[in-house]
C-alpha cells in the first residue's frame, strides 16, 4: 500500500510538473489573410521557426493563415483586445486608426523599393509606428506586398484614360479610392476574400494588387489582362498586442523584435527575387501582360490625390519622403 501511495505521489508530481512546464511556455497566435502559398505564410513560418529556436522553446507560435481568425478588420480588433497576439495585414487597414500612415499609400510616392525601405525602416516609419501604441499595438515592422498593378477583362491599361468606366475593386485605402475615382473608374470596396467571386461573376471587372497576390489568390483565372502600372507601393504592417509584448521577459521581447526584423528582410528579398518569375508564370498560364504604361501621365493625373492628403494631414510627411528619395 505504501509503495502504491508513493507511486501515485510520484506520478501526480510528474503530471503537476508537466502542467507547470506547459504553462511556463508563452503561446502566441499569429494571423494573416493570405493563402498558405503566399510569401506572408512563408515569412510567418520562418518567424515561428526562429522564435521557437532562439527562445529554446519558451515561446511557441501558432499560425492562422487565410483569414481563419476573421477578416483584416476583425484580426486587427483581435490584436488590439489581445485575442490575437500578432497580425500581418495591409497598412491600409490601419489608416482608420492612424490616418497619417496613409502617406505610404499615396500613388507613386515611392520611386523604387530602396526608397520605400529607407523611409519605412527609418525615422519617418518609426514616427508613424509610434502612433500605433495608443491603440494597444506595437509595430514589429513593415513587410512587403509589392507594387500594385491593375488587372481587368477589358484590355491593357496604357494611359490614365484607359481606366474610364471600369468597375474597379479597391481596398479601403482612401488614396486609392480617390485615385481611381479621379481617373474615371467606378471604385467599389470588396474584401479580398470575396474578390475572386466578384471578378468571376462580373460584379467588378478590374482590381489592383501586387503580382504575388494575383498569383496566390489565382486572380488570373478570372482576369485576362495585367498592366504593370506600379502605381503604388503596398506595404504590410506586422503588429503585436503591446500589452502582451511588454508582459514578456526583456530577452524574449528582444527575440521577437529581432526575428521580426530578420523575417521581414528575408521576405522582401524573396518578393523581389520571385516577381519576374511570377509574371512569367502568369503569362504562361494565358494572361496578357502589358509593360507599356505611360507612368509620367499617370503621375501627373493623380497629383490631386496627394493634395487631398496634404489638406487633411499637412505636408510634413510628404515633403520628408520626397526629400528621402533625392
Amino acid at each position: 500500500m505504501k509503495k502504491l501511495i508513493h507511486t501515485l505521489g510520484v506520478t501526480a508530481a510528474l503530471l503537476l510538473g508537466s502542467v507547470f512546464a506547459a504553462s511556463a511556455e508563452t503561446q502566441l497566435k499569429l494571423a494573416h489573410a493570405a493563402p498558405e502559398t503566399d510569401l506572408q505564410q512563408t515569412m510567418s513560418l520562418y518567424f515561428k521557426e526562429q522564435v521557437e529556436a532562439r527562445s529554446k522553446g519558451a515561446i511557441k507560435v501558432t499560425i492562422f493563415p487565410q483569414g481563419q481568425l476573421g477578416n483584416d478588420a476583425q484580426m486587427i480588433d483581435g490584436a488590439r483586445s489581445g485575442i490575437i497576439d500578432i497580425v500581418i495585414s495591409g497598412l491600409n487597414n490601419f489608416t482608420g486608426l492612424v490616418p497619417q500612415a496613409g502617406v505610404f499609400e499615396l500613388p507613386f510616392m515611392f520611386p523604387n523599393r530602396n526608397v520605400a525601405y529607407k523611409v519605412l525602416d527609418g525615422e519617418i516609419g518609426k514616427g508613424i509606428s509610434a502612433q500605433f501604441e495608443q491603440y494597444g499595438l506595437k509595430v514589429l515592422g513593415y513587410p512587403e506586398n509589392g507594387y500594385r498593378n491593375i488587372t481587368n477583362n477589358r484590355g491593357p491599361i496604357h494611359k490614365p484614360e484607359d481606366l474610364k468606366g471600369l468597375q474597379m475593386r479597391v481596398n479601403n485605402s482612401r488614396a486609392l479610392n480617390d485615385m481611381f475615382a479621379l481617373l474615371g473608374a467606378n471604385p467599389q470596396q470588396i474584401p479580398v476574400a470575396e474578390l475572386y467571386t466578384a471578378l468571376e461573376t462580373g460584379v467588378v471587372d478590374a482590381q489592383d494588387h501586387p503580382v504575388g497576390i494575383v498569383v496566390s489568390f489565382k486572380f488570373n483565372e478570372v482576369q485576362k489582362y495585367l498592366s504593370l502600372t506600379q502605381h503604388a507601393y503596398s506595404p504590410l504592417a506586422m503588429v503585436m498586442n503591446d500589452r502582451k509584448l511588454k508582459s514578456l521577459k526583456p530577452e524574449e521581447q528582444a527575440i521577437l523584435v529581432e526575428v521580426a526584423k530578420d523575417a521581414i528582410a528575408r521576405q522582401r528579398e524573396m518578393n523581389v527575387a520571385k516577381e519576374e518569375k511570377m509574371i512569367a508564370q502568369l503569362e504562361g498560364e494565358g494572361m496578357k501582360v502589358n509593360r507599356d504604361v505611360d507612368s509620367a501621365a499617370f503621375q501627373k493625373a493623380v497629383r490631386p490625390v496627394w493634395e487631398g492628403f496634404i489638406k487633411a494631414n499637412g505636408d510634413t510627411l510628404v515633403n520628408q519622403i520626397v526629400d528621402a528619395a533625392k
